[in-house]
């Protein structure tokens, strides 16, 4: 009953994830968002990100029931929010309320089946866990796509309610858990404060960056600020008794390797889910469900995928894993740096696969060492880190995929005078295609692709950053 709650659970945050990605080029064109767009992912996750930690210490605390109800309410009274928004700025509050609630969901889980089950059979069960992910992941699309083109964008929020409903009863009566005892350390609220901070203006001072007009006294502002609360930070961890992110742990290479290493590859993994249903709506002008369907061989090869890694990490290193699979997904990446408006629309489905697979291997290979290689007491701990890096990966890359999408928006709307940044959000949607004056179609092709060249040189550097940052692994060994 426990595993059966922790898989329906997967199932209701991952598959929104894959509806929101699916009807955000409608919901930005309805609602005027095009330069805000990044705002309806960096905002989820950034609340994510910082609840995350929060989250876990409260379940060594509390427990873990108490804690994974909570976060299962909040989750789905934002979804409720979301889905009566009327402008992109309700919105994305309403999706910061989703994240505080999401931020419960995904790294109990993970510290659960650490709990339950041992080092041998944990990467099976995770494996498992995957599942739901990967059912989501075909049926989200589906739904996003059909709810999108039947009804309207709120009902992909609303959607959440009923299965929020369903987990929630499940998880009263099916988890049962013995009573802990409570820990008397006091909570790192310094630490939170900071954490909170920096993250905040870091995402401000990407958003600003991306507009035409924009004051060097403000962006030297944001940096100051955040370089100040990362300061705050690191001197709040050092002194906490019980530090919301312990800092020690971090002498550990291989442990490092493992956070950065999935922090980098989430990064990736949210660019091409946000901008390959934008590519195929805006160039190909397929429906929402059409471009939904590019990311679905990602999760379907990374459930496959994610089998494999038990027999992988008894026989190899992790870096003689992750180096080969890094290298040839950096391959399948280089044509969408050059692609032009014909582009075959076969190719991304091919690299969303190739996509997928790697991460089903290397993101769980990632949760497997991290909770390896820390002592027993820490599990939890390193599992929360895991998330975190994840969630932090994505949030940090909205941010810059929002950044130099817009710039390169901007800066082509400055030698194009004969469309401006209103044609363009409704260019964004297949919904609005009859909208756009004929004369002006093939200038904002050439524009939006533009802008996908740019998003994409930047994932080819972050798959250099990964192999560097694994090639210094000293580690020579397989972690049995």
């Amino acid at each position: 009953m426990i595993m059966t709650a922790i898989f329906v659970a997967t199932f209701m945050t991952s598959v929104e994830t894959t509806i929101v990605t699916t009807a955000l080029p409608t919901i930005i064109s309805k609602l005027n968002g095009l330069s805000l767009q990044s705002w309806v992912f960096a905002m989820y996750l950034l609340t994510t990100a910082v609840s995350t930690p929060i989250y876990g210490k409260l379940a060594d605390r509390s427990g873990r029931k108490q804690i994974f109800i909570s976060g299962l309410i909040v989750f789905s009274v934002g979804s409720f929010l979301c889905g009566i928004s009327i402008n992109i700025y309700e919105l994305i509050l309403f999706r910061a309320v989703q994240g505080i609630g999401s931020g419960a969901i995904m790294p109990i889980t993970f510290t659960i089946i650490a709990d339950l089950f041992t080092y041998e059979k944990r990467s099976t069960m995770l494996a498992l866990n995957n599942t739901a992910w990967g059912i989501s992941a075909l049926l989200g699309p589906l739904i996003g796509g059909f709810i999108v083109d039947q009804l309207n964008w709120h009902w992909i929020f609303f959607i959440n309610v009923p299965l929020g409903v369903v987990v929630l009863i499940l998880v009263i009566f099916g988890f049962k858990e013995q009573p802990r005892k409570s820990e008397k350390r006091p909570i790192d609220f310094k630490g939170i404060f900071s954490l909170s901070g920096s993250l905040v203006f870091l995402l401000l001072l990407f958003q600003i960056l991306g507009n035409q007009r924009v004051k060097l006294s403000v962006i030297g502002a944001m940096a100051a600020f955040f370089l100040a609360f990362l300061y705050l930070f690191c001197r709040a961890e050092k002194d906490a008794q019980d530090p919301i992110i312990p800092l020690t742990l971090f002498k550990n290479q291989l442990f490092t390797i493992q956070i950065a290493t999935a922090l980098l590859l989430s990064g990736i993994q949210i660019g091409f889910q946000t901008y390959f249903p934008i590519w195929l709506q805006s160039i190909y002008k397929v429906s929402a469900s059409v471009a939904g369907l590019a990311v679905t061989p990602s999760p379907v090869l990374w459930l496959i995928s994610s089998f494999f890694v038990g027999a992988l990490v008894r026989r190899f290193a992790p870096k003689r894993i992750t180096g080969p699979i890094i290298l040839i997904q950096l391959l399948f990446y280089v044509p969408l740096v050059i692609a032009g408006v014909k582009f075959p629309m076969p190719l991304f489905y091919i690299i969303a696969g190739v996509t997928g697979a790697g991460l089903g291997i290397i993101i769980t290979m990632n949760t497997l060492i991290s909770q390896r290689v820390v002592p027993g007491n820490n599990v939890g701990t390193a599992s929360s880190m895991l998330t975190l890096g994840r969630t932090l990966g994505q949030t940090i890359m909205t941010g810059v995929f929002g950044l130099i999408f817009n710039l390169s928006i901007n800066r082509s709307l400055m030698t194009h005078q004969n469309v401006n940044l209103v044609q363009v959000n409704k260019f964004i949607s297949s919904t609005q295609k009859n909208n756009v004056s004929s004369n002006s179609v093939i200038t904002m092709e050439n524009i939006i692709v533009g802008g996908m060249h740019h998003i994409f040189a930047a994932v080819l550097i972050l798959f250099v950053l990964i192999l560097l940052l694994n090639i210094s692994d000293k580690n020579k060994y397989a972690i049995n």
